[in-house]
């Protein structure tokens, strides 16, 4: 699953869009230098995501949207088309 899929499936399981998870980890104290465990741990407790799924967003919240070129295009699963990943919402995204 790429980046983007988590992301997307993340917000259809929560109705909560990446970039408003990223001002929640905010109101909370999390951004740039958290550790992950700690967000894993109230993405777990307070949203019921699992590990891979939290960890998308342990990435967006410390280092914001943009992934290695190494995970942007080729054929695999695990591939996503940019390597900016689109944090306003599943269904606002341009086509």
């Amino acid at each position: 699953m790429s980046f983007q899929a988590y992301l997307d499936n993340i917000e259809t399981k929560t109705g909560i869009t990446p970039r408003q998870f990223i001002g929640l980890a905010e109101e909370r104290g999390f951004g740039p230098g958290t550790k992950a465990g700690e967000i894993v741990a109230w993405l777990g407790e307070e949203y019921g995501l699992g590990r891979g799924h939290a960890m998308a967003l342990v990435h967006v919240i410390t280092k914001g949207p943009k992934i290695a070129a190494t995970h942007v295009g080729g054929t695999g699963t695990h591939r996503d088309a940019s390597d900016t990943l689109w944090l306003d919402g599943k269904d606002s995204r341009p086509a």
